[in-house]
């Protein structure tokens, strides 16, 4: 994989890059600035040999939504950053062409074309007509087949940036972990955590199942489950992972009335929930389980909460943020709520790698690859 190093000549080069700007917006403004703190090394990087850098990126998944909070918040961090309201087309080309070299400048949020996501030849093409070069540094959008991931690197010579080539990096080390190992696997969608449960079983000694996604496991059981989220998926595929004795799953939960309050919430075991509640964190017996575990292990990596985060059920994601925290383990952690949960307890400088892909890591992790990567070699 060519990386942004390998570029010879940067002084005066228009250079496009992928960014990582898709971040949380509540009130019209930023509320996470993680993506955009790790987006910086390759930023500076580019600036300080000269090139003139074009920053394409996306905002929300609608394809109607403005990066311009987003530029509002990152020209505190890029001196003298610029903003076009436009990806493509003449007014695009115009104000890349006034870029002085070392100058930033941030297009429109690159969904609002419907030949992002659709990856046609033409808006592929009308991203690259405004460089002469193009580097990948939006891991969490590398597994995504779209035109400004695939696309682009078809027209253009296509390098991965600092983010891209360190996220590779100890991602792989992740496949290779020091036991005693732990993996921890939250949130919900079986279907997309399938692939990355069947490959952490086969080279981690514990794997933990918990969130919204162990209750696909409990339906298989034939546990009570009550009003909570369930994925659907067949008890077959929920079977041939149950017979493996590396696999663990909650030993208590927290539920509440559906739709109820984290207040009104009341810790359960796994067959005492009403038929009227919902499963919405783990409980006390689980997260002690976790932490002897978290404590002898060697080597732990973890995507997704344990519970209903966004809706306030944080307790067992935090306190397990805590106690990795706090381990002595080569940790590599990722995921949006799982990142939110370690910057808010205050312990993001403790962890060993903090990925910015959810579901980028998790094919990552079940490949050994993604699209994005690929298309840069």
């Amino acid at each position: 994989m060519r990386t942004v190093r390998g570029i010879k000549r940067l002084e005066g080069l228009p250079v496009l890059v992928r960014a990582a700007l898709n971040v949380p917006i509540v009130d019209g403004k930023v509320s996470g600035s993680f993506r955009l703190r790790r987006a910086l090394p390759t930023i500076e990087y580019l600036r300080e040999r000269h090139a003139k850098v074009i920053l394409l990126g996306h905002i929300g998944d609608r394809g109607t939504e403005s990066l311009q909070p987003v530029y509002e918040t990152m020209k505190t961090m890029v001196p003298g950053l610029k903003f076009c309201p436009v990806t493509t087309g003449p007014v695009a080309r115009a104000a890349v062409r006034a870029l002085a070299p070392g100058e930033v400048l941030m297009l429109e949020n690159v969904r609002r074309d419907v030949g992002e996501k659709k990856n046609t030849k033409a808006f592929a093409a009308a991203l690259a007509d405004l460089a002469d070069v193009f580097v990948q540094d939006s891991f969490d959008v590398c597994h995504r087949p779209h035109a400004s991931v695939v696309g682009v690197p078809e027209f253009l010579p296509s390098y991965a940036g600092l983010l891209v080539e360190e996220e590779v990096r100890e991602l792989k080390k992740a496949l290779k972990p020091k036991n005693p190992s732990l993996a921890v696997i939250g949130g919900a969608k079986f279907a997309t955590k399938q692939p990355v449960l069947k490959k952490l079983l086969a080279v981690y000694e514990r794997v933990y199942v918990g969130g919204a996604l162990a209750n696909d496991f409990a339906v298989a059981e034939g546990l009570p489950v009550g009003k909570s989220l369930v994925g659907g998926a067949s008890k077959a595929e929920i079977r041939v992972l149950l017979g493996n004795r590396r696999l663990s799953l909650p030993l208590d939960y927290v539920v509440a009335p559906h739709g109820g309050k984290r207040e009104q919430g009341r810790v359960a075991t796994v067959r005492d929930v009403k038929d009227s509640e919902a499963i919405l964190d783990n409980g006390p017996k689980t997260i002690a389980m976790l932490a002897e575990r978290v404590e002898k292990a060697k080597t732990i990596v973890w995507n997704g909460p344990l519970g209903n985060y966004e809706n306030g059920f944080t307790t067992a994601t935090e306190d397990l943020a805590r106690l990795i925290a706090n381990s002595r383990a080569h940790s590599i952690v990722g995921g949006g709520d799982t990142v939110a949960a370690i910057e808010k307890v205050g312990v993001s400088g403790k962890f060993s790698f903090i990925s910015t892909g959810g579901g980028a890591m998790l094919d990552f992790l079940s490949k050994g690859t993604l699209p994005g990567i690929e298309a840069l070699r």
